[in-house]
């Protein structure tokens, strides 16, 4: 596997390939990588004659309070993890690269309706950040295919709705999110949980298995919703959100609304914040 942390040498790389007429897949990730990642890369595998993986911890996403400065940074070790997965190129790009004249100066992506409920309303602007620099990511390596992972599920509705709104000629592929025996989410996060709090942490699934189980009996909507985060409220979670919205758009179903749903907690354990969901379907 090669590295490469200029523009010029990953589209040197890649222009090769398209001269012998081989497909590209693509696999953005912010570092730290983890079995969850690596189902990312092996999807690709499976569907590209090459897979390019990115690693950057991106500023603009991070709120102003936010972990950016604590962010795992494990290139070497990711390195080893892709290289293990057959990927064939990792671009590992500096911040002057993807923000030229700076983070604070750089143009912004907004997706609008999206990014204004759930994870927007509790993190302004991340979702501007996603979207620009994935839209960033893209124009670096054009790829035919990029594989994002469904456990950050509104993200991935963020990107297609982008990739759909802006013509871009890539095909957004969703990855089912990789869990721990015990129904936890994999996350880079999880490592920052005491042996007391992931010991609690799985609740989160368990709710969400519970929320579905609640709704497809005919319960409301908004009473599984209180009662999902009382239950973490009482388990020692300072909850976010407990919500149950349409997979398309995340817009709020209406009553006696059973099909297409995804249900989406966001918790904090101590000082790590947790995100999970579950498609109805």
């Amino acid at each position: 596997m090669q590295t490469v942390q200029d523009a010029a040498a990953l589209r040197a790389v890649i222009r090769g390939w398209r001269g012998q007429g081989q497909t590209v897949g693509f696999v953005p990730t912010m570092g730290n990588l983890h079995a969850g990642h690596h189902s990312l890369i092996k999807l690709a595998r499976a569907r590209a004659d090459r897979v390019v993986a990115s690693v950057f911890v991106n500023p603009t996403q991070f709120g102003p309070n936010e972990d950016f400065e604590r962010y795992p940074r494990t290139l070497v070790q990711d390195q080893v993890g892709l290289a293990e997965q057959d990927c064939d190129l990792l671009f590992a790009p500096e911040v002057t690269t993807l923000y030229p004249f700076g983070a604070a100066s750089s143009v912004s992506i907004h997706v609008p309706l999206l990014t204004e409920t759930l994870e927007g309303a509790h993190r302004p602007g991340h979702f501007d950040g996603v979207a620009t620099v994935v839209c960033k990511l893209f124009n670096l390596v054009q790829p035919d295919l990029a594989v994002f992972g469904q456990k950050d599920f509104q993200q991935l509705k963020v990107i297609e709705r982008m990739v759909r709104d802006l013509s871009l000629p890539i095909k957004i592929m969703a990855a089912a999110t990789l869990r721990a025996e015990d129904g936890l989410a994999l996350s880079s996060r999880n490592q920052y949980l005491s042996p007391e709090n992931r010991a609690l942490a799985p609740q989160i699934h368990a709710t969400l298995l519970q929320m579905r189980d609640l709704v497809a009996k005919g319960h409301a909507r908004s009473v599984v919703e209180q009662a999902a985060a009382s239950k973490l409220g009482r388990a020692g979670f300072e909850v976010d959100y407990a919500a149950i919205r349409r997979s398309e758009d995340l817009a709020e179903p209406a009553d006696g609304e059973h099909e297409g749903l995804v249900a989406l907690i966001a918790a904090r354990l101590g000082a790590t914040r947790l995100i999970d969901n579950l498609p109805f379907d």
